[in-house]
């Protein structure tokens, strides 16, 4: 079972969800990951296709839980660029001192335990917004890029809209998002279809509120970002 909750960070999203024998594939969003697993602290880094979790060698004793990041905010917490997570996923102790790391899953395992002191989603979110704090702050334009990109706006109009040439926005959205601003727009005009889908709107409506050519169009794009074609992967379950 899956459930997720805003989060006090703006933009981000506290998610829980019960182990599962047979991983569902993680589908692009344009996020990045803070996820506590059976005991260990794992970042999971922008996806440009479908990511196809391993299933556990044994039942984890707790649920996983992770915190969401809006696009564009990650990295700012990780401390590294969005493009060095690029459809990965690493330990945390790879990117933060082993020592915070593990003062972390110390508290962490606590608050998992029936008398434990706390949640680990809220937990998680005071480490995000304590990095954000001392850390260097996202990419200002960030947002307005990842709206323009979902939209899919041209590369020149957007580079215009930031104020930067096109080489300068494809760095900075390398840094911000993991993937250049054509594969940006890709992957958040494919979150919104699938929200668009998943509401029982009709494919041909569809590709054309979404910025498709056709449903052809839309049907490819699901089918190489996803893996899979669309009646497949907004099926329940």
């Amino acid at each position: 079972m899956y459930r997720e909750r805003p989060s006090e960070l703006p933009g981000a999203v506290v998610w829980t969800k019960s182990p599962e024998p047979a991983p569902r594939p993680v589908l692009p969003d344009g996020c990045t990951d803070l996820i506590w697993y059976d005991g260990r602290l794992l970042v999971a880094g922008p996806d440009t296709r479908a990511h196809l979790p391993q299933p556990p060698e044994r039942a984890p004793e707790s649920p996983v839980v992770g915190l969401r990041f809006a696009p564009g905010q990650g990295p700012a917490v990780f401390g590294v660029p969005a493009h060095v997570l690029r459809d990965l996923r690493v330990p945390l102790d790879d990117l933060w001192p082993a020592s915070r790391v593990r003062r972390l899953a110390d508290e962490l395992a606590e608050a998992t335990r029936p008398a434990g002191n706390g949640t680990p989603g809220r937990l998680l979110e005071a480490v995000a917004a304590g990095r954000l704090r001392e850390g260097a702050a996202p990419d200002p334009a960030g947002a307005l890029i990842a709206r323009a990109a979902a939209r899919g706006t041209p590369v020149g109009e957007l580079a215009d809209a930031v104020g930067v040439g096109e080489r300068q926005l494809h760095r900075r959205c390398l840094a911000a998002f993991g993937y250049g601003p054509k594969t940006l727009g890709r992957v958040l005009r494919l979150v919104r279809a699938l929200d668009l889908a998943r509401s029982g709107m009709p494919y041909a409506q569809v590709a054309a509120v979404a910025g498709y050519a056709d449903q052809a169009h839309l049907a490819r794009e699901v089918k190489t970002l996803a893996g899979a074609p669309l009646g497949v992967v907004i099926a329940p379950g």
